[in-house]
């Protein structure tokens, strides 16, 4: 079976207190980008090996167990020992480290794909609990459409946010902004506003309200990102921000725009309708 896991965006992403855990509770809304996709493909496998793995595309750094397709795979082998070995095949095309959820996506596609394949029975709310096993982006990804995410991003309620009106570009310059870094410049603070509120408004009137806390630390350590997000209202964007961590910008058009887009050939660029 194939099936093809999306990027996201964040409208918004505010940091509100660190946990106990160590992790961070925030809010944010997640946004589905459906024509920014990997590919992946599950079959039974031929060999005594668990996982046969293999990534085409983009290169993928880091030790084949450490992907979050094959820790999918292992999470459900622990509670369901009946799980056939199995061949899968990713083919990469969203960018890693970008802020755009891949990694995170193909984690959450695995757990559904074995579900659905080898008909073990999850339900949405099991299939989520085994997504934040993996990270803190993965449930979005079972449920896989705009919503309202707090606590670490599984709890979620879907919204009635369609952007269809509008044209999405994302830029990302190919900066590599550590995670762990970003959350450490940070002081956590209740925004006054709600992300929900703000993005039941007309995206015109996003700019100075809908905020993305890691923007000042990132965009001050890495110029080229701020200037991403200059270029991307000069060229005409209602809104533009950072989504996630970095270094991903988007910007949002209207869409009888007609956008002239200038960027050096090893940034990765992409423009659609949003959908």
């Amino acid at each position: 079976m194939v099936s093809f896991p999306n990027a996201k965006i964040n409208l918004g992403l505010r940091v509100i207190r660190k946990r106990e855990d160590g992790y961070h509770d925030i809010e944010t809304v997640f946004y589905p980008i459906n024509g920014l996709r990997d590919a992946l493909e599950i079959v039974r496998g031929t060999s005594d090996t668990p996982v046969d793995f293999n990534i085409t595309g983009l290169t993928v750094q880091g030790e084949v167990h450490q992907n979050l397709c094959v820790k999918a795979y292992t999470l459900l082998k622990q509670d369901f020992p009946s799980l056939p070995n199995i061949q899968m095949h990713l083919h990469k095309t969203i960018p890693m480290g970008a802020g755009l959820g891949g990694g995170s996506a193909d984690g959450a596609f695995t757990l559904r794909l074995l579900n659905q394949q080898f008909q073990l029975g999850l339900t949405q709310d099991q299939l989520t609990e085994y997504a934040l096993q993996l990270g803190s982006d993965c449930p979005f990804f079972i449920l896989n459409q705009p919503c309202f995410a707090t606590g670490r991003g599984e709890i979620m309620k879907p919204l009635s946010l369609d952007l269809i009106d509008y044209q999405l570009v994302l830029v990302n310059p190919g900066i590599h902004v550590p995670t762990g870094w970003a959350f450490g410049q940070l002081i956590p603070t209740i925004p006054t506003i709600s992300c929900e509120k703000i993005v039941s408004q007309d995206p015109s009137t996003w700019q100075d309200q809908l905020i993305n806390d890691f923007e000042t630390p990132v965009m001050g350590a890495f110029p080229k990102i701020r200037e991403l997000k200059e270029l991307l209202y000069q060229y005409g964007a209602v809104y533009a921000s950072l989504t996630g961590t970095g270094s991903t910008v988007y910007g949002i058009f209207k869409k009888e725009t007609i956008i002239s887009l200038s960027f050096p050939e090893h940034y990765f660029v992409y423009k659609d309708l949003a959908d």
